[in-house]
């Protein structure tokens, strides 16, 4: 249910230069891994997922995770009158959605209650990833057209966009602990995905 570290460094890694005329015309890719659990019960699985999921920092461990990887294709252009633009900025953004996965087949009923689960889980997931889409598509309104007086060599602009893309990094983090923290509190969606799967209640 987190979204990977790092990310502003990730936020600042650049390539080549390219056409301005490319602006704006990309997707992120998105792509599912699983990690093994099992269990012969709602109760077993969970059990699993605490044992087996994905660590988050040092000791918590999450049902699902959400990471990516962000690479920049930008043009900074010394101008006329010795200031620096930033031209165009295209983004190339990969996110991963690392999920449980049953290692053996699930008895019928059992398997009901998993899909709902999984179910759920994913679309959680799917949520975190729009958040990360909307940080890259934000960074990209930012960057392009940045202009920085004085800076023949554009050196300058690149310090300026660190320092504007921590401020960026830091809200959207936010916004994905609130979500989460929403999410997972009494009564929040996934909090009723895991009453269902161990005890079969829930909403």
């Amino acid at each position: 249910m987190k979204i990977g570290a790092g990310i502003l460094a990730a936020l600042c890694l650049g390539m080549v230069p390219m056409e301005a005329s490319a602006q704006s015309q990309w997707q992120p890719v998105e792509q599912v891994q699983a990690y093994p659990i099992t269990g012969d019960s709602g109760v077993d699985l969970y059990a699993s997922i605490g044992q087996l999921g994905p660590k988050i920092g040092k000791e918590v461990r999450a049902i699902a995770h959400t990471n990516f990887k962000l690479t920049w294709t930008r043009d900074y252009q010394p101008q006329p009158d010795g200031a620096c633009t930033l031209v165009s900025a295209r983004p190339k953004l990969v996110i991963t959605y690392t999920l449980p996965k049953p290692a053996s087949a699930l008895a019928p009923d059992l398997k009901k209650k998993w899909d709902v689960f999984i179910a759920g889980v994913y679309k959680h997931e799917l949520v975190h990833g729009v958040i990360i889409t909307d940080m890259v598509k934000e960074i990209e309104r930012m960057s392009v057209g940045l202009s920085v007086a004085n800076d023949p060599q554009c050196t300058k602009i690149r310090a300026e966009l660190t320092a504007k893309l921590g401020e960026i990094s830091k809200a959207q983090q936010k916004r994905s602990n609130d979500y989460d923290r929403m999410e997972m509190s009494e009564g929040g969606n996934v909090h009723q995905l895991i009453l269902q799967l161990v005890n079969g209640t829930g909403k």
